[in-house]
């Protein structure tokens, strides 16, 4: 089987992969479960849910490395999620809209820690502007990255400043947005007999479309399922 990322294959362009179905007979997350206060309540006293997706198939041979990422969710009118376009060059998932994160080093005392720290080095978000509510289930990449995700609350006032060689871009998406299953597209694509399935979630940012898709669009996923658990 070859182990070439699907970013790499030639051709290959995850917004011209066919459309499967659209989940829009799946009920949206309710606007009063999307508040800060109703996350606290709901990362305080967790219930029983299953992620809908543990694992995506490999597109690396090598061990699976531990990772996390920051799902900061910004105090606005309403709450908005900051996204990252990566930078067209990086090894994984390069040119992709992703949450700021990256490799748990040995240094970082948890998740958590590793979380934040990415996030202040990737698009200089300080961490005094962070309220973390807790994590969700963690995520297998294809490219072998064992993802803790981190929910977050983050203050208003915060400046960015990007690192150049990481990140291409910032913009925030409407929570509610991305919590309606109407907008989670289902994906098919076969290489070398493998099936390979994934979310897309396009999101309209004035002139220019963000495709939200694969890793990230998965976690998101899961978080879904979190709330209407």
């Amino acid at each position: 089987m070859s182990l070439i990322p699907l970013s790499k294959l030639p051709n290959f362009d995850p917004k011209k992969v066919p459309v499967l179905g659209v989940d829009d007979h799946l009920p949206a997350v309710a606007v009063k479960h999307l508040s800060p206060e109703a996350l606290k309540v709901r990362f305080n006293a967790t219930p029983y849910w299953e992620p809908e997706i543990h694992r995506e198939p490999p597109i690396s041979s090598r061990r699976v490395l531990p990772a996390a990422v920051l799902i900061p969710l910004v105090r606005r009118a309403e709450l908005m999620v900051l996204l990252t376009q990566r930078t067209a060059h990086l090894a994984h998932h390069s040119g992709q809209i992703a949450f700021p994160g990256g490799k748990i080093d040995a240094h970082d005392a948890n998740a958590i820690e590793a979380a934040l720290r990415e996030a202040e080095e990737e698009v200089g978000l300080h961490r005094s502007f962070v309220q973390v509510l807790g994590t969700l289930a963690p995520y297998t990449t294809g490219s072998a990255f064992e993802v803790t995700p981190v929910v977050a609350l983050v203050e208003a006032g915060f400046q960015l400043q990007l690192n150049p060689g990481e990140v291409a871009d910032v913009f925030e998406v409407p929570l509610s947005f991305l919590m309606n299953p109407a907008n989670h597209r289902r994906h098919e694509y076969w290489s070398d007999g493998v099936r390979r399935t994934w979310f897309s979630m396009p999101y309209q940012d004035e002139a220019v479309e963000r495709f939200i898709w694969g890793a990230t669009a998965g976690m998101l996923r899961n978080f879904y399922r979190f709330l209407m658990a």
